[in-house]
């Protein structure tokens, strides 16, 4: 296998863990933004995109303990999605060098 492939497949690696990781945190931005202008709990979207972020958050969900529950939904679920951005990128980027 030429060093050519090789590179390729690890540039395609990286891409894929780089895309990943952007929408995860994309989700959990998402989330934040939604909570934050108080989407319809009842739509099956804002559902859909609440259980998605608490299943991806969910080590750092209830993490901080602020007073009000803005605070904490913006702490928890902002640390994993800048967690999962800058260890995907990070990785990302080892694959690409490789």
């Amino acid at each position: 296998m030429s060093s050519r492939t090789r590179s390729n497949g690890a540039n395609q690696a990286g891409t894929v863990i780089a895309v990943v990781a952007d929408i995860m945190a994309l989700i959990l931005g998402l989330w934040i933004l939604m909570y934050l202008l108080d989407a319809n709990q009842g739509n099956d979207f804002v559902q859909f995109i609440h259980e998605a972020a608490r299943w991806l958050a969910g080590w750092s969900h209830d993490l901080f303990t602020f007073d009000e529950q803005w605070a904490r939904v913006v702490a928890g679920y902002g640390l994993a999605a800048v967690v999962y951005l800058f260890v995907g990128h990070a990785i990302a980027n080892r694959a690409h060098r490789h």
